[in-house]
């Protein structure tokens, strides 16, 4: 009961974050002032409380929040001074989502919160202020959770903040996705404030205690995420989320056939071309696997990485009891592996034999047209495995 409550306060506090940050990205495009922004959203914020305690939360309650803290920092600019001295004309003063109907909102919260994300990873400002900004804007922590973070007194971030701000509004840094030509540059900025944060999370480097600290990796993973959510066909957003989820699992140090299979392809993906693969580790890890998920796919997967690692006899020790069993009988990745390994041991016959059966049991297509190429180079090749061709058998287990 007690874990399900904690989950559920969680889930809750991260839900609140989500929204507060939603908000002050909608108030700074506007306002083109962070600090006038979020002075408008905590207004809101404390009006909700009374509020939704005696009329009940509202059907859209971030509609209703954008548009309390939206009328309030109107209200604040009329008191302070001209509104056109904020940049602002009387069309500007319209509230938020006036003309945008429900199919637009999507989007254009989303354009929002990347422009707010930009906009604390600009390469103006210092990296320290950057990640300092990203936590405390994009991810929504507090002040004195980002002090907590990096083992610093709250005052010290406070400061950092409030001079970022001011540098962000003095400078007229703009709280929009930039344009098409300058993107791939300004994107690899913000993707490195994020995996600064997970690599000190994962280093420690501050801490005297804690070899990784998962809560900074966490929140790295949190804002990868919403990347990848706002520009889902970005493959670098891709990479560093899939990057910082293999790092974060492994780091648990409780390994599990997932994990296990995840480091396999780690290895895999770090090898800069075929002939450099680590196939003695792969082999000890597929070792691993079987182990904790034993399975006759597993096995010829490890009879493969194992006939790279020790010679082709000794994957073909691996693979004889599957082939013995006769279940597989009709699996063509089985009789790939087979057919290679044969190949390499110089069994020419039994490799011909064995690559035919895989051809046979391939009902795929294209796979179907790779295998029989494959055989037909062997054959002009004098039976020799085409050079960096790589094993025929590895599967996902």
């Amino acid at each position: 009961m007690a874990d399900g409550a904690g989950i559920a306060a969680a889930a809750l506090e991260r839900a609140f974050r989500d929204e507060w940050t939603t908000v002050v990205a909608a108030l700074s495009r506007r306002l083109g002032d962070l600090q006038a922004a979020e002075d408008a959203v905590a207004e809101a914020f404390t009006a909700a409380a009374v509020a939704w305690r005696r009329g009940g939360v509202p059907p859209n309650p971030g509609a209703w929040l954008t548009l309390t803290a939206w009328r309030k920092a109107v209200d604040q600019l009329r008191r302070d001074r001209p509104v056109a001295r904020h940049g602002l004309d009387g069309g500007a003063l319209a509230d938020p989502g006036e003309g945008i109907d429900a199919e637009q909102e999507g989007p254009v919260l989303e354009d929002e919160r990347l422009g707010l994300i930009f906009a604390c990873c600009h390469p103006a400002l210092a990296l320290e202020v950057r990640v300092a900004l990203t936590l405390r804007y994009a991810a929504g922590l507090t002040t004195r959770e980002i002090a907590a973070a990096f083992l610093l007194p709250e005052p010290t971030i406070a400061q950092r903040l409030v001079r970022a701000k001011r540098k962000i509004r003095e400078a007229g840094i703009r709280f929009g996705v930039p344009a098409a030509d300058m993107l791939p540059a300004r994107l690899a900025g913000v993707l490195a404030v994020v995996y600064l944060v997970f690599n000190e999370g994962y280093a420690a480097t501050r801490s005297a205690a804690e070899l990784v600290r998962a809560d900074l990796c966490e929140e790295a993973i949190w804002l990868g995420r919403l990347l990848h959510r706002l520009l889902p066909a970005d493959p670098e957003i891709t990479g560093l989320l899939a990057l910082m989820l293999l790092h974060h699992s492994l780091a648990r140090r409780a390994p599990g056939p997932y994990q296990v299979q995840a480091a396999i392809a780690a290895l895999h993906a770090q090898a800069p071309r075929f002939e450099r693969t680590d196939w003695p580790q792969i082999a000890v890890l597929y070792g691993e696997l079987a182990r904790r998920a034993p399975s006759p796919v597993i096995e010829i997967n490890r009879a493969v990485a194992v006939g790279m690692a020790d010679g082709p006899r000794a994957g073909l020790k691996i693979l004889q009891p599957v082939l013995a069993a006769g279940p597989l009988a009709g699996y063509a990745p089985l009789h790939a592996a087979h057919a290679d390994l044969l190949d390499r041991a110089g069994e020419t016959a039994a490799a011909t034999a064995a690559w035919a059966r895989a051809i046979e049991a391939t009902a795929n297509g294209p796979l179907r047209d790779e295998l029989e190429r494959r055989a037909a180079r062997r054959l002009a090749a004098g039976t020799a495995p085409a050079a960096g061709s790589g094993p025929a058998g590895e599967i996902p287990g």
